[in-house]
């Protein structure tokens, strides 16, 4: 697996498969992981050109992820066949419905590379679970305004806490790493996107969308363990440590295998 994976990702920055000139930008950006994309950004004229472009340029020493087509779309087939070209870390996959779009995917790509499917509809939400467990799934990602349009909601706020649950649960249940929360559409605002990237972790997320890169800072610095999450994830897992089997406490309250699997995961978030 790329070494991309070795550490948590937080920041997910989308960059569009025709402007090749922000490659190298969206790389500097300090996102956790930029994904280069052939679907929404791309006009159905400059699809061919787009694929062309980003097959040309990818590396191995510069591990990206790559936002492909919706399965059934007549540039999916040609999409996909990227994902045998070293560089490409893992695909993006829109539209994601039924269990078998993920498996078309891995046949194509004939690898083991990591998928992540974007849930967007009423359809793929019902089937989430069945989407998870596919081959090769490593997180889910919610594309909030799409699955706002197609659900016919007003708007991509509180309505979709709901969903947000639903979706890491789903996660927990099939045992993939915790989902990625959709998009901030508003890229000057900041107090919104804070907003929106703590609201996502409190739900659970591990990370979150961005479409440009002046929102990679903030979504990183939101997901950031702060010092006393990290002295009571310490804390927590010291005791474990020392009781060596027995039952204890910290804080006032008892450590089990949930608290010590959470004190882990804030740990494994910390940049050293």
């Amino acid at each position: 697996m790329s070494q991309l994976f070795d550490r948590p990702l937080r920041s997910f920055l989308f960059v569009p498969g025709t402007r090749p000139e922000r490659f190298e930008k969206a790389l500097g950006s300090g996102a956790d992981a930029v994904i280069v994309d052939l679907e929404d950004a791309v006009s159905p004229e400059d699809k061919d050109r787009a694929r062309e472009g980003v097959a040309a340029w990818f590396s191995a020493e510069r591990p990206v992820l790559i936002r492909v087509n919706a399965v059934g779309t007549p540039w999916f087939e040609q999409d996909a066949l990227l994902g045998k070209l070293r560089g490409v870390a893992g695909i993006v996959l829109p539209k994601a419905e039924r269990a078998s779009d993920v498996s078309i995917l891995v046949s194509r790509t004939r690898s083991t590379m990591p998928v992540f499917p974007l849930i967007e509809s009423a359809k793929g939400m019902w089937n989430a679970l069945e989407v998870a467990k596919a081959p090769f799934v490593r997180q889910l990602m919610f594309g909030t305004l799409d699955f706002c349009a197609d659900m016919g909601m007003a708007s991509d706020g509180d309505e979709l806490d709901t969903f947000r649950a639903q979706l890491v649960m789903i996660s927990r249940v099939a045992d993939i790493r915790p989902p990625v929360d959709g998009v901030t559409a508003a890229i000057d605002d900041a107090d919104t996107l804070e907003a929106e990237t703590l609201r996502a972790k409190r739900w659970g997320f591990a990370g979150k969308l961005c479409i440009h890169p002046r929102q990679v800072a903030g979504v990183n610095e939101c997901f950031a363990p702060d010092e006393t999450e990290i002295a009571w994830a310490k804390r927590v897992l010291d005791a474990f440590e020392r009781a060596n089997g027995a039952a204890v406490a910290v804080d006032g309250k008892m450590v089990d295998r949930p608290v010590v699997l959470r004190a882990r995961s804030i740990l494994e978030a910390v940049r050293l």
